[in-house]
């Protein structure tokens, strides 16, 4: 968490880093994302609260920054695995708002078809593997697209997620270790947002900073202020030159905060009074409107028709969303098992769709 001072005296600028040259177009693409990814999940609230959405919604609040930021670093062809919420990047990998919608609404035009309820999906058109509940096990999916790559002789760069308490799992350890001894063209984002579920950081980890963790494992380390969308992407941009130069891996740790529950069932009960107040006072988005407007990349105007758009984009996302139709039920064993590749099928092999007249 960031020091009482900083919290005490107000909310913190933003913070340029010397090495970061970005266009003004660039500016306006982080804002729109992370205004985006904000308002996409609100939308998403409002329709769990309505029946809806039939699944969970795990909200970012507080943390669109990092995710945003670290994917914006990546160029198309780059490969990237996200965590349930990093919203934000698979947005900047070109997923479009009603696919999410879909999604967790279960419509059966939805990326899954109707099988899944979050971002537990991949597109591999827009170059994101999905993820998986069993936190930690991406990390050696993506050791398995980077060396595939290498074997290859494909100029690509792989990220992926991890949160705090994912990154004490064995799994995490075991796929950053592959990574890190073959020098693999990887970014791991470590996301330090203070819980593992309702587990303090502090509680169920040794060291107090995961990147602290980086030179045992043999990679180059860096640590930023994950609410800080400049922070965030320029810690990306140097991990990607340096993997793409032949660097090998990087471990970014992200300093942020979960400003909301696990998922919208979960009441945070366990958290201390005045934490998430202290937080709120360092709102990536709240910072960054602030600074865009300070150094004249935009007027207040512009920022008015920005938000005007994304509304305007939601709506017309939410309104296809409703009209889509459910699955049809015989897809339900589509997708399910792969058609079996030899001459025959095993004599063990039984066809269940025969039964249900599929």
């Amino acid at each position: 968490m960031p020091d009482s001072s900083a919290v005490a005296s107000g909310t913190p600028e933003i913070v340029v880093p010397d090495d970061l040259v970005i266009e003004r177009t660039e500016h306006l693409d982080l804002y729109w994302y992370m205004l985006l990814n904000r308002r996409l999940e609100e939308r998403l609230v409002n329709l769990y609260r309505q029946g809806r959405v039939v699944g969970g919604v795990y909200r970012s609040l507080g943390q669109e920054a990092e995710s945003v930021g670290t994917a914006y670093a990546l160029r198309d062809g780059d490969y990237m695995s996200p965590l349930i919420r990093n919203l934000g990047s698979i947005l900047v990998k070109g997923v479009e708002p009603v696919d999410i919608l879909k999604q967790y609404m279960a419509k059966g035009t939805g990326p899954s078809g109707g099988k899944d309820l979050n971002v537990h999906f991949g597109d591999l058109e827009h170059d994101f593997i999905g993820p998986v509940s069993m936190l930690g096990d991406m990390i050696s999916v993506i050791a398995g697209v980077a060396l595939a790559a290498r074997i290859r002789s494909e100029d690509l760069v792989c990220m992926t997620y991890i949160g705090d308490g994912g990154f004490s799992t064995g799994a995490a350890h075991e796929g950053w270790n592959l990574i890190c001894a073959q020098q693999l063209p990887v970014i791991l984002v470590a996301e330090d947002n203070c819980y593992a579920y309702s587990t303090p950081t502090p509680i169920q980890m040794g060291n107090r900073d995961m990147v602290d963790r980086a030179p045992g494992y043999g990679c180059a380390g860096e640590q930023v202020d994950g609410n800080d969308v400049l922070q965030s992407y320029a810690a990306a941009r140097r991990a990607v030159d340096r993997a793409r130069g032949g660097g090998g891996p990087t471990l970014i740790e992200v300093k942020t905060y979960r400003r909301k529950g696990h998922a919208e069932h979960d009441d945070q009960r366990y958290v201390p009074e005045g934490e998430i107040e202290q937080w709120e006072a360092l709102d990536p988005i709240d910072r960054y409107h602030r600074y865009v407007l300070s150094a004249g990349i935009v007027t207040a105007e512009q920022v008015e028709m920005i938000e005007a758009k994304v509304g305007a984009q939601l709506d017309e996302a939410v309104a296809e969303a409703e009209a889509a139709p459910m699955p049809d039920p015989k897809s339900v064993l589509e997708g399910v098992w792969s058609t079996p590749r030899w001459p025959h099928p095993h004599p063990n092999f039984h066809d269940f769709s025969q039964e249900i007249g599929h």
